[in-house]
């Protein structure tokens, strides 16, 4: 038996019904959640790094805009160093004044902290790598260069005002003695605000992205901590929830887990998974979260896949005759018996019922119903269902509805002569 005592029950509501397993106290010990969680929305300039995805300065801005709208706690709006799209568009944005604070994304360079600071950017996210190997053969550079140059353009960004986070490339597979005497040699000498544990690679489990964290937050007490990863083994957001149980002040993640090679974190998983399962609230408007998704999906020209957790258009349909059996049943009960949370919480379409090669006699009548002929006939009911499940096969997909009612009638005719 689980071991958990809570009066109220924070896996089930009128909204979602997850597991109590999430609030066993044996797992709760382990978890070590900062008072304070904050996303940081890196859509427009990780996101935008994706294969065949470029926006305009005008999107960069809509998307900027949209992102505050959901009230994600900061927004790394570009790299305006390397892109003057990305300087004009940033300049924009820091005249909307938006909720969120505007970082931009830096090499540890004086002239990118420069940039940063005379646009009045909150922070600057600096890149060095953590990984030798990366300094080595991807820079070029001895290590004590990679350092006097972290040191001085984090210390610059530093006398301008900025808040800097030191963001260290491929920090998951770095040798870690290694990585920390650089974080040294720049916390002695240099500056940062905050350190981010960067799985470039995707390459930590979850559980190794909570003993990360955990390490780094011993080893700096006095810092606060980022996590960001990638998604190339598809585990990417359930790393960065165990990167948040682990203590990570600040998450990093993309709208629909845009992003290089297989994406970033999407946003929308991590924040659903602490609101439903840690009881964690984050402070985002959910409601916006599908509105959003599809508003940057289409910008992008990059659907998502369709049955998508979260956001994917076809995640609330219903086509098995069985479990339809069943929600008929349930419905006016309740609904989350058969489901882990109310898809209209995030703006997405509620339960609807397909026509196709799964549909059993439950949804034939709850589609004859509306159209106002008659259930009661079994013989009727079977044969219209024999048809559906045939034209759906020969034509490879479901039936629109349209498709559906003019089968019906044409059948109906037969049995009302």
């Amino acid at each position: 038996m689980s071991d958990y005592h809570y009066e109220k029950k924070p896996w089930r509501n009128d909204q979602w019904y997850t597991s109590f397993w999430n609030f066993d106290l044996r797992a709760r010990e382990m978890c070590h959640f900062a008072d304070e969680i904050k996303i940081h929305d890196v859509t427009l300039r990780d996101g935008e790094q994706q294969s065949r995805v470029a926006f305009t300065k005008e999107q960069k801005i809509a998307i900027a805009e949209k992102l505050d709208e959901v009230g994600v706690h900061r927004i790394e709006a570009g790299m305006p160093a390397v892109s003057q799209d990305d300087y004009e568009a940033i300049e924009e944005m820091l005249k909307k004044n938006l909720n969120a604070d505007i970082f931009c994304f830096a090499r540890c360079m004086v002239s990118d902290a420069k940039l940063a600071a005379d646009l009045g950017v909150k922070g600057v996210v600096m890149e060095i790598p953590a990984n030798e190997l990366i300094i080595k053969y991807g820079y070029g550079w001895e290590t004590e260069k990679a350092i006097a140059a972290a040191v001085e353009a984090t210390r610059y960004a530093h006398e301008r005002g900025l808040y800097v986070v030191l963001f260290l490339i491929d920090f998951s597979r770095a040798d870690f003695d290694y990585a920390t005497k650089f974080i040294d040699a720049v916390n002695e000498k240099g500056y940062f605000d905050a350190l981010a544990c960067v799985d470039t690679m995707g390459a930590l489990s979850p559980l190794g992205a909570y003993f990360m964290v955990r390490t780094v937050k011993e080893r700096y007490p006095d810092k606060k901590i980022e996590f960001h990863a990638h998604d190339d083994f598809g585990i990417g957001s359930a790393s960065t929830v165990m990167a948040a149980a682990a203590g990570a002040d600040v998450l990093h993640t993309t709208v629909a887990a845009m992003g290089e090679r297989a994406g970033n974190v999407s946003y929308e998983d991590v924040v659903m998974t602490l609101k439903t399962m840690f009881d964690k609230e984050l402070g985002l408007n959910i409601s916006k979260i599908c509105e959003t998704a599809n508003f940057v999906m289409d910008l992008a020209h990059s659907p998502c896949r369709p049955n998508r957790g979260i956001i994917g258009p076809v995640i609330s349909e219903m086509e098995s005759g069985l479990p339809i059996g069943w929600y008929e049943r349930i419905k006016t009960v309740d609904p989350l018996i058969l489901f882990p949370y109310r898809f209209p919480m995030t703006g997405h379409a509620d339960i609807t019922y397909t026509l196709g090669k799964g549909s059993g006699a439950p949804t034939i009548k709850h589609y004859l119903t509306e159209m106002g002929l008659p259930t009661d006939n079994d013989d009727f009911v079977k044969e219209l269902n024999k048809a559906v499940k045939n034209m759906s096969m020969m034509m490879t997909h479901s039936l629109t509805v349209e498709q559906f009612q003019k089968l019906a009638r044409k059948i109906y005719q037969t049995y009302s002569e």
